[in-house]
């Protein structure tokens, strides 16, 4: 469960200096940023007291270094060893000597404060613009003390924010499908985690099997598909109450399902007499509305952010590629054509992408291109990978990747991965066990 972080007071100074600093987007990790990211201070008594309530020394580092990682992360940032550092950190954070951090090339300072008031946690923090020599941006928070990783998130989602103009995606969660044991016999559950693999919670016991859980993007409910008494079953599951309640049971077979950028809608497909269509459910009447009928194979439907257009797959070209349709399942348009099989089609928050998984000669790749189906990017390729789900700010994709098993039928593992939108920065994403259908939640502090 989130605990609600309180935002008490949001601006220390009035900030007017525009900074020198760019931090250039679109180019991945080709040259990111040097930051230094000083250990925040905190006083004895404060000390003593989260030591009392958290069994930690120093929370101060425990933020710092939780910033640290997510700037790392990004590929846009490059914080320097703390080795480096020549000014001590309380001093730091109120009077920064510019030429000191110049010296060992950072171009950005983060300084902060931690305290404990009332036994309450309040962080504030700054940041500087090194070249400039001059404050950029200064926030508090008060909280309780065990949120203090989300203290660190969504602080890291501000800078982001300041030095690249765009929202971050650091205070956010990944739910997901944990897999254990072999091939033959995976136990599957589904699991839930802060974006940076940490907080780890299982939210099914594993007794069935579960598929594609999908956020949806206004709350924190989970819509997911699981297998009761060998039907499949459509979900909803609040992750705040623990509360579960079956969508409805549906003839054939269902796929895919995911809501609608209201929250208000699932579309999925239904499978029947070996044909499958999509279809949506209204959550609040239960009506189910049919959007596509046609004698071929359509499925993976996914919104536009403006719920006016919808993409899925399908084989009505002969072999499996991406359309693209109104809401209402009018003017159906393909839009891939490209070699190979196209499916797992997502539009990207931002509205400008379609993310896609592909087959080609034997190999899987990642990729996206616009909504008219220009501009196709493979991202990266694999033995076995799929299911793209995108970062709320539509910069970062998250996927899965499987490995081969060997001639004994032993080897085979299931990974979370993310990519950037550019092409860089691929890295493995932390989890406890193996893992496959990741999904992105929106920014919890919105």
């Amino acid at each position: 469960m989130i605990k609600k972080l309180f935002i008490l007071l949001a601006i220390l100074l009035p900030i007017k200096a525009q900074a020198l600093i760019e931090v250039d987007i679109t180019r991945g990790n080709l040259s990111p940023l040097p930051v230094a990211v000083s250990p925040l201070s905190i006083d004895e008594n404060s000390k003593k007291g989260f030591e009392k309530i958290l069994k930690k020394k120093d929370i101060g580092s425990e933020i710092s270094i939780v910033i640290e990682n997510n700037l790392k992360q990004s590929g846009l940032f490059n914080p320097l060893n703390k080795d480096a550092f020549l000014q001590k950190r309380d001093i730091a954070h109120l009077k920064p000597r510019f030429e000191d951090w110049a010296l060992i090339k950072a171009q950005a300072l983060i300084t902060g404060k931690v305290t404990l008031v009332d036994e309450k946690l309040r962080v504030e923090f700054r940041l500087w613009d090194v070249l400039a020599a001059k404050e950029m941006l200064a926030l508090a928070f008060t909280t309780v003390p065990n949120n203090w990783r989300r203290v660190g998130h969504i602080i890291t989602d501000k800078i982001y924010e300041r030095l690249t103009g765009e929202k971050g995606y650091f205070d956010t969660r990944i739910i997901y499908v944990a897999e254990q044991g072999p091939k033959t016999k995976r136990i599957k559950k589904l699991a839930i985690m802060d974006q940076d693999g940490f907080n780890t919670k299982y939210l099914t016991l594993g007794n069935e099997l579960v598929l594609t859980p999908r956020f949806n993007p206004t709350n924190q409910m989970v819509t997911y598909l699981s297998y009761f008494r060998n039907l499949p079953r459509v979900y909803l599951l609040d992750i705040e109450t623990g509360i579960q309640e079956v969508v409805g049971d549906f003839p054939g077979m269902t796929f895919a399902p995911r809501f609608s950028p209201d929250g208000k809608k699932i579309i999925m497909s239904f499978a029947t007499d070996g044909n499958s269509d999509i279809y949506t459910m209204d959550l609040e009447n239960r009506i189910v509305e049919r959007i596509t009928n046609h004698p071929s194979i359509d499925t993976s439907p996914s919104y536009s952010p403006d719920g006016k257009y919808i993409c899925f797959n399908s084989d009505r070209s002969g072999y499996q590629q991406i359309y693209v349709m109104k809401s209402n399942g009018s003017k159906v348009k393909r839009i891939s054509f490209g070699k190979g099989l196209y499916g797992t089609p997502v539009w990207s928050p931002r509205g400008d992408l379609i993310a896609f998984t592909k087959l080609h000669k034997g190999k899987f790749y990642i990729g996206v291109m616009r909504t008219d189906g220009t501009g196709e990017r493979l991202l990266t390729e694999n033995y076995y990978q799929e299911a793209p789900s995108w970062s709320p700010n539509g910069r970062v994709l998250i996927f899965y990747r499987e490995t081969k098993t060997d001639e004994k039928g032993e080897g085979f593992t299931a990974k979370l991965w993310s990519i950037d939108l550019t092409g860089y920065n691929e890295r493995q994403v932390s989890t406890e066990t193996d893992a496959s259908d990741p999904s992105w939640s929106s920014l919890l502090s919105n």
